[in-house]
């Protein structure tokens, strides 16, 4: 049984575009059939973090429009074989509904291990009825009091809905942001936001390199590390939650 995962967080700028694509990476490095679906429409990056920017010729809003069905929407990632995305459309106004992204995972899940769904970012009842059909939700959020608290907002949501498959990913992590008193630890968060933590991502100059070159990350790097974990985690391995190598 494939499993699909969706990847939100309550403001933008977290880092969830990235963490799609890390994750992508990792899967389908480990021998995962791996898709991504992005659904920030009107914001489309993904084609450059998996480096398929001039490889897209159909995507999702041409399936929303009925020009191509979501196979021809699909493109293979050059750089990782068992991994492909269907990118978001351009036109920020384009309408899709929660029925029509479960009808699509449901189709897709034949075919693929791992469905990853890189959602819009925010509080709208959109996003809310999409990630609500996923079998994981993966909330992520930053070291700053303001996206800590749209995080606890956003997973309180999903809690009223009924839905408690969710866990918790720190991002862009870097030690000397607790020097300056503004949140005291990473315990901090996880009890703020009240969602068990699936991984923490250390601030790694890596990250921007591989997402603006559209290549995997470098095995040697501490996101590297990160991402590998978080993807194992995700499988049900047991991989121990280590913060300080990762923030050494």
């Amino acid at each position: 049984m494939s499993k699909i995962i969706a990847i939100t967080s309550g403001k933008g700028g977290t880092g969830k575009s990235t963490i799609c694509s890390e994750l992508g990476f990792a899967l389908a490095k480990q021998g995962h059939r791996t898709l991504i679906i992005e659904l920030d429409f009107g914001l489309r990056c993904l084609d450059i973090m998996l480096g398929v920017k001039d490889n897209i010729t159909y995507d999702l809003g041409n399936v929303l429009k009925g020009e191509c069905d979501i196979y021809k929407a699909t493109t293979p990632v050059k750089l990782a074989s068992n991994l492909s995305i269907v990118c978001a459309p351009e036109d920020p106004f384009a309408k899709v509904d929660a029925e029509t992204i479960s009808n699509i995972c449901n189709e897709m899940r034949k075919y693929y291990e791992y469905i990853i769904v890189d959602t819009s970012a925010g509080t709208n009842e959109s996003v809310f009825d999409v990630v609500e059909q996923s079998d994981l939700i993966l909330v992520n959020t930053t070291p700053d009091p303001i996206c800590v608290r749209d995080a606890r907002l956003m997973s309180d949501e999903f809690y009223k809905r009924g839905n408690k498959k969710q866990r918790l990913i720190i991002n862009k992590v870097d030690p000397d942001i607790f020097k300056a008193d503004i949140i005291p630890d990473l315990d901090n968060i996880i009890d703020t936001v009240g969602v068990q933590l699936i991984g923490v991502i250390p601030s790694d100059n890596e990250v921007v390199i591989s997402t603006g070159k559209g290549i995997p990350l470098p095995s040697n790097s501490l996101a590297f590390r990160a991402f590998d974990a978080i993807s194992k985690r995700i499988k049900g391995e047991d991989v121990p939650l280590s913060f300080k190598v990762l923030l050494q």
